[in-house]
């Protein structure tokens, strides 16, 4: 017969049920996982837009071995890559809720929270890799990894995404006049939508992964990235003009959640920093191994690389770096443009 006493345990054990299945959505903690120890497991869930063969998916396993490795399998993280869990937006909100870990992003759409990270859309502020990679790594860099705790965002590393460049799908770019009339997708940001405007092309934000259709369809014209990104969304099959101008070097930037780090014991935070920074080193080689094997595949597949002159384009965004002067982000400019 079914008593009061049953009701109760019976809503009970469906509440524990209900509790244990949900947990916290970016760790689950077992209390003494050893006889008679005392350790906790933490289960990190990452989400990120890229599938399995790029250099920063690989790069973000790498790190996953690593950090099991370091913490004698005490802290797992799990990566749910192809946008399985949201946009690149959707992903950062989790983050800044508390519901998700970790995530990749383009330091691009990061704008919207930290204003500095324009810096890396000003088009030619880099006068090669080795001046990137020297700011990268100077307290500027370290500074912007740090700018966005206030906002529950905390950077741990810098992923190399190399150099951005124009591709199209019927006429090369060769000089800025050969961006007037063409639709260019950007992506969420004010100063990647200036610099293609600067440059004569009208640029069209538009969600990374429905560029393919986009282009496919006539929606736009053309886009901009670099050549591991060109290559592994296969847009190649739909431009087949890839002008090397690049303009900017936007890097990728790995994401976490403010709430679930101060959560973490100083030890486990210690460990995710130095697995973050490790596969950070590894991903940078990849990434240059891979970029001059997808040149390569991309001419095989019909695709024609121009090689412009970079000076035309410098010159006709000379007046977007002077719109900067006498703002925070001008006086950053200036920073950049000073390291030697």
């Amino acid at each position: 017969m079914w008593t009061k006493s049953g009701s109760y345990f019976f809503f009970g054990l469906l509440l524990g049920v209900l509790l244990a299945t949900c947990g916290f959505g970016w760790y689950v903690r077992h209390v003494n996982l050893r006889p008679g120890g005392g350790n906790e497991k933490y289960v990190l869930k990452l989400a990120h837009s890229l599938d399995q063969s790029h250099p920063v998916h690989k790069a973000m396993a790498f790190m996953a071995d690593t950090l099991k490795t370091k913490s004698a399998g005490t802290v797992e993280l799990q990566i749910f890559p192809n946008g399985q869990l949201g946009s690149e937006t959707e992903c950062i909100e989790q983050l800044q809720r508390g519901a998700l870990a970790m995530t990749k992003t383009s330091t691009a759409p990061m704008e919207s929270f930290i204003p500095d990270m324009a810096i890396f859309g000003i088009p030619y502020v880099f006068r090669d890799e080795d001046h990137f990679w020297k700011m990268i790594h100077s307290a500027i860099g370290k500074r912007l990894l740090t700018a966005g705790e206030s906002v529950g965002l905390r950077g741990l590393c810098y992923y190399d995404a190399g150099a951005r460049s124009f591709y199209t799908t019927d006429r090369p770019v060769m000089s800025p006049n050969d961006l007037k009339g063409l639709k260019i997708r950007v992506q969420q940001s004010k100063t990647a939508m200036d610099m293609v405007e600067a440059l004569g092309g009208a640029p069209t934000p538009i969600a990374w992964g429905e560029l393919y259709t986009a282009l496919q369809q006539g929606m736009v014209d053309g886009a901009e990235n670099n050549p591991p990104s060109f290559f592994t969304n296969r847009h190649f099959e739909v431009c087949k003009h890839l002008s090397l101008d690049e303009h900017t070097r936007v890097p990728d930037i790995l994401l976490f959640s403010e709430k679930v780090w101060e959560g973490l014991p100083g030890h486990v935070q210690q460990w995710i920093q130095e697995a973050a920074d490790e596969s950070a080193t590894y991903q940078r080689k990849l990434w240059s191994e891979e970029n001059e094997a997808v040149l390569q595949s991309v001419v095989e597949e019909g695709v024609t690389i121009h090689y412009p002159d970079k000076s035309e384009f410098a010159s006709k965004v000379a007046a977007m770096h002077g719109s900067y002067e006498g703002s925070q982000l001008g006086n950053l400019l200036q920073q950049v443009l000073d390291i030697k």
